[in-house]
């Protein structure tokens, strides 16, 4: 008897837009609501990309965030952070003019952000220096340095807690950092899961999604007493979470192609999972607009950023 066939993705294709650059590796995004600019980093081309989400159009190119890898809007501060892995950096961006206004050191191979607005600083995973890169915004110097033993993976803030949380992916644990004094104050085993790297915090539940990338799993995991609720099997290789709170669902992108889609409701569950395209690992939700993004890094021979409305088919 044939398998049964996977069901379609909520997802209805909106638009196909060009990027500039080659067609190399792209991966974060970051959203800026306030302003409709979503901040993409071309790794491949070493830049960071900018699309006015109202108009559908390429504002801007950045150039010189050398192997940037993430990107993270801070609106009230109106700049973006970049973690250039090229030259160990983290590239501070003006939102308005779109240039780099400073650069800051990032560790060794510096790759995902988080920001505490208490603090006012930016938590950055040093994947290969196994340490958190604790950098002051206001004086853009590095302020402290957080040994986590282990190679690091995507880090979050989580405003209930005013805590950040961070993937330690060759131990398989999740760390959690105080920023007001930079003292690890719980680790958590995360059993079950291979290279804990994907990382999203659901503050307003109280909860946290896991994708682990060396064994296609993705965990639930409660904050509240940090216990494992429910492990799943998704596409090989998961990368990037993004979370539409408007429609209630947690969107999972893989190397693979694969996206994963779940519920975000009281009983979370996998509602569809299916091919979306080659290379598609890294997803971004405008939840006002219920609109989702996939950039793809070779579409005939080019970049392109494609764009999904969600759906209410489940």
């Amino acid at each position: 008897m044939a398998a049964a066939a996977e069901p379609p993705l909520p997802l209805a294709h909106v638009a196909d837009l060009p990027l500039p650059g080659g067609p190399t590796r792209l991966d974060y995004q970051t959203l800026d609501p306030d302003k409709n600019l979503l901040f993409i980093a071309h790794l491949g081309d070493s830049e960071v990309i900018v699309v006015n989400t109202k108009t559908r159009r390429v504002v801007a190119t950045i150039p010189g965030v050398s192997r940037v890898h993430g990107v993270l809007a801070v609106s009230s501060l109106n700049k973006v952070y970049a973690s250039a892995t090229g030259t160990n950096e983290v590239v501070a961006i003006d939102e308005s003019s779109f240039r780099i206004v400073a650069r800051m050191p990032g560790g060794v191979y510096p790759d995902g952000i988080a920001y505490d607005p208490t603090t006012r600083h930016l938590f950055v995973s040093d994947e290969h220096g196994q340490t958190e890169t604790v950098i002051d915004t206001r004086s853009n110097g590095r302020v402290a340095t957080i040994a986590l033993d282990g190679d690091v993976g995507n880090t979050q803030y989580d405003p209930t807690t005013r805590h950040i949380f961070v993937n330690v992916q060759t131990l398989g644990e999740l760390f959690e950092i105080d920023p007001s004094t930079n003292a690890i104050v719980r680790k958590t085993k995360l059993r079950g899961c291979a290279g804990n790297h994907g990382l999203l915090i659901d503050a307003g539940v109280r909860r946290a999604f896991v994708a682990c990338e060396d064994n296609a799993a993705f965990l639930l995991l409660d904050l509240r007493n940090m216990h494992i609720v429910s492990t799943w099997t998704i596409g090989d290789q998961p990368d990037v979470i993004a979370l539409d709170s408007r429609m209630h669902r947690v969107y999972v992108a893989a190397e693979s192609g694969i996206v994963s889609v779940f519920s975000d409701d009281a009983d979370v569950k996998l509602i569809a999972q299916g091919f979306l395209a080659s290379a598609a690992h890294t997803v971004a939700v405008d939840p006002i607009a219920t609109l989702v993004y996939f950039p793809l890094e070779n579409v005939g021979g080019r970049p392109v950023l494609r764009i999904f409305s969600a759906t209410t088919k489940r």
